[in-house]
C-alpha cells in the first residue's frame, strides 16, 4: 500500500471522528527518534519523514500529530491507527479483543452507526452497558479485555471484578467486607479503587477493609487497628477511631503513618558487579517489542501500572526462559528474539504467593523439609531405641505413630447434607494428631506433639544446641514469621507468608553468590513493619553477591531498591513498553512515568 492523497482521504472516510494524535504520544514517543533515522519514504531520504505525505495527513484529520512512531514502517503504523479508532460496525468477536477502555468509546459512538429506529431500541441497552464497563474502569480494570479468561486473573482483579458487580447492583443496607482490595494495584489506581469503594458507602451501605495501605487508611471513615503484635501476642484492639486519632497515638501502625518510623531510604546505592542479563525483542501479550537489561548483584523493582505488561515479561517471558536454561524447565516463554548473559549466574529461583501446601497436613516444618530432622531427633533419643522406633513414627501420615481415630489429621471431619463440612477435635488423641505411645517419647520434656504447638520464636531456643534443626528454623524467624507454630496448617496461612517461608527454605540452603531471586509482589499482607523485615532479609541475599528481581508496587519498596525498571505507560494495548530505567534517583525525572510521580514524594 502506497501512501498517496487517495488512500488517506478513503482513511477518512471509513473514520467517523477525527484521531487525537496526542492520546498515542505517550505510547510511541521513545521509539520516534530510532524509526526517524532509519525510515526512507517513497520516493525520498533516509530519515525524512516530514514531508508531503504526513502534512496531507495531518491535514486531513485536523488534529496534531506528534509524530510517534513504533512499529516497523510508516505504513504498519497507520493501519494500527485506523483499526483503534475505526467506528465502522464491527463482529463480536471484534468487540471482544476490545479492552475495557475501547470499548466504552465504541459504545459511546455507537449511535452514530444506527439509524433513528435502531437508536430507539438499543437507548437503554446502550445505557446500562456504559455503566456497567464504567463500573469496570472505576475499579482500575480498564485493562483488561472482554475476553480475558477468569483463571488468567489474579485475586486482586477477581475480587475487584466482583465489587464493580456490586456497585451496579445499586442496592442499599449491604455490609460489603473485603480482604485487601489493593493487591496488585499501581498508586494511581488505588485512587479509582478508592472513590469506587466510597460510592458503595455514599448510597447507604457498610464497607468494612482488611488493608495496609496508607492511603486506603488516610481516606477511611473509621479505623480498628488489630495488635500489639502477630500470632498469640495479637488478637487485641490497640486503638479505634478516625485517621487523625490514631496517628496521634504512640503504638507501631501510629509511628509509621504519623513518620515517626519510616523505611530509611539508603545512602548509597549499590553499584552491582558490572554484569548484566540481557533479553531483546519481547513482545508477548501487549509487550512492544522491547529491550531489556538487567543489571546483576542488584536489588531491582519491575513497576508500572496494572496491566503494563510486568508479569508477562518476568513471569511468562524471563523466567520460563531461565528455568528452561537451569533446569530443563517445560513451559515454553512467550515470543523473544534473543538472551545473552546467562553465564553470569547459576541458578534461579522463583518465589511467588501460591500456597505451599492444599491439605491441612502441609505446614511451614514439613516444606522447609525441618520436620525431617525434628523426626530424626525423636527416634535417636534412648527411649525411641529400645522401643525400636524409626524416624517414621513420628510423622503424623504413617500409620504407627498417628492416632488412627483421626487418621494423623487432629480433626475429624462430619460430612453434612447441603451444608459445608464440619471439623471437631479428634477425642481420641485430643487434637495431637498421634497415638499414645508415639507422645510417650520426650526431648527436653516435651513430646512431638508439644515440638509441634511451638511458635517459630519458641522453637528457635528450644533446638538452640541442634546446628541442622536451628540454622532452618532461625531462617523463618528472620523473614518475621516468629508467630507462627511449627504445625500450623498451611491452609490458614496467606499468600504472603507462604511466599516468605519459600524464601526461608532457599535461603537455608548453601548459598552461590549467583543467585537470581524473582519475587512477585512481596509485600502483599504485610505491615509497615512485616516490610521492613523482609526488606533487611533482601538487603542480605543482595549483599552476598546474589541479584534480587521483585514485581512491587509498595513505594517503600521501591524506594530502597538499586534499580528500577518502569514499564506502561498505561496497562493493556497502552502498556508494553520500557517507560524509565535506573536508580529511584534517575527515574523519578522522567515525565512519562507514573510510578515517578509518586516516587517522587518519597524520595523527597
Amino acid at each position: 500500500m502506497k501512501l498517496d492523497v487517495k488512500n488517506i482521504n478513503n482513511y477518512t472516510k471509513q473514520l467517523k471522528i477525527s484521531v487525537k494524535w496526542d492520546d498515542l504520544k505517550s505510547d510511541y514517543e521513545s521509539e520516534f527518534d530510532k524509526f526517524k533515522s532509519n525510515y526512507t519514504p517513497p520516493g525520498g531520504r533516509k530519515g525524512k519523514v516530514f514531508g508531503r505525505d504526513l502534512e496531507l495527513f495531518k491535514k486531513n484529520y485536523g488534529t496534531a500529530i506528534e509524530a510517534n512512531f513504533a512499529e516497523k514502517s510508516l505504513n504498519e503504523y497507520y493501519q494500527k491507527a485506523i483499526q483503534e479508532k475505526k467506528l465502522n460496525p464491527i463482529n463480536q468477536a471484534q468487540v471482544s479483543n476490545l479492552d475495557f477502555l475501547k470499548l466504552i468509546n465504541w459504545i459511546k459512538n455507537l449511535k452514530k452507526s444506527l439509524n433513528k429506529s435502531q437508536r430507539n431500541v438499543a437507548k437503554q441497552i446502550i445505557l446500562e452497558l456504559t455503566k456497567r464497563v464504567q463500573f469496570i474502569i472505576d475499579v482500575g480494570l480498564a485493562y483488561l479485555s472482554l475476553n480475558r479468561s477468569s483463571k488468567t486473573l489474579s485475586g486482586g482483579e477477581s475480587q475487584r471484578i466482583r465489587l464493580a458487580t456490586q456497585i451496579g447492583t445499586q442496592l442499599t443496607n449491604v455490609l460489603y467486607i473485603l480482604d485487601e482490595p489493593s493487591i496488585g494495584l499501581h498508586q494511581k489506581d488505588n485512587l479509582q479503587l478508592i472513590r469506587s469503594l466510597k460510592k458503595l458507602r455514599d448510597i447507604g451501605n457498610s464497607v468494612i477493609v482488611v488493608e495496609h495501605d496508607k492511603e486506603m487508611m488516610e481516606q477511611s471513615d473509621f479505623i480498628f487497628d488489630l495488635g500489639p503484635g502477630a500470632g498469640n501476642q495479637g488478637g487485641e484492639i490497640v486503638c479505634s477511631g478516625n485517621y487523625k486519632t490514631i496517628t496521634k497515638k504512640k503504638y507501631t501502625t501510629s509511628e509509621f503513618l504519623n513518620g515517626k518510623r519510616k523505611i530509611k531510604i539508603p545512602k548509597i546505592r549499590r553499584k552491582g558487579n558490572g554484569k548484566f542479563l540481557n533479553i531483546k525483542g519481547a513482545r508477548g501479550n501487549n509487550l512492544k517489542n522491547i529491550d531489556l537489561e538487567i543489571p546483576l548483584g542488584l536489588f531491582c523493582c519491575i513497576t508500572g501500572v496494572s496491566g503494563s505488561g510486568k508479569s508477562t515479561l518476568i513471569n511468562e517471558t524471563l523466567y520460563p526462559i531461565l528455568n528452561k536454561y537451569f533446569f530443563r524447565g517445560e513451559k515454553e516463554p512467550l515470543a523473544y528474539t534473543s538472551i545473552s548473559g546467562l553465564e553470569n549466574i547459576d541458578k534461579v529461583i522463583a518465589v511467588d504467593q501460591s500456597p505451599i501446601g492444599r491439605t491441612p497436613r502441609s505446614n511451614a516444618v514439613t516444606y522447609t523439609g525441618v520436620f525431617s530432622d525434628i523426626r530424626k531427633l525423636f527416634s535417636n533419643l534412648p527411649d525411641a531405641k529400645i522401643r525400636g522406633y524409626n524416624p517414621g513414627r513420628f510423622s503424623f501420615n504413617v500409620v504407627g505413630g498417628r492416632c488412627e481415630g483421626c487418621k494423623g489429621g487432629g480433626k475429624k471431619i462430619i460430612e453434612m447434607n447441603f451444608l459445608p463440612d464440619v471439623e471437631v477435635h479428634c477425642k481420641e488423641c485430643n487434637g495431637k494428631r498421634y497415638n499414645r505411645e508415639s507422645l510417650e517419647i520426650r526431648f527436653k520434656g516435651k513430646s512431638i506433639a508439644d515440638v509441634l504447638s511451638l511458635t517459630i520464636d519458641q522453637a528457635v531456643n528450644f533446638f538452640d544446641k541442634i546446628p541442622s534443626i536451628y540454622q532452618k528454623i532461625k531462617t523463618l524467624q528472620d523473614v518475621g514469621l516468629g508467630y507462627i507454630t511449627l504445625g500450623q496448617s498451611a491452609t490458614t496461612l496467606s499468600g504472603g507468608e507462604a511466599q516468605r517461608i519459600k524464601l526461608a527454605s532457599e535461603l537455608s540452603k548453601k548459598n552461590t553468590g549467583n543467585t537470581f531471586y524473582m519475587l512477585d509482589e512481596p509485600t502483599t499482607g504485610l505491615h509497615f513493619e512485616d516490610i521492613e523485615v523482609l526488606l533487611d532479609v533482601i538487603k542480605r541475599i543482595v549483599d552476598q553477591g546474589n541479584t534480587v528481581l521483585v514485581i512491587e508496587h509498595n513505594l517503600d519498596v521501591i524506594k530502597v531498591s538499586d534499580y528500577i525498571i518502569d514499564i506502561g505507560k498505561e496497562g493493556g494495548e497502552r502498556g508494553g513498553f520500557v517507560v524509565a530505567n535506573g536508580s529511584p534517583e534517575q527515574v523519578i525525572q522522567s515525565k512519562n512515568s507514573y510510578t515517578a510521580k509518586f516516587l517522587k514524594k518519597e524520595l523527597n
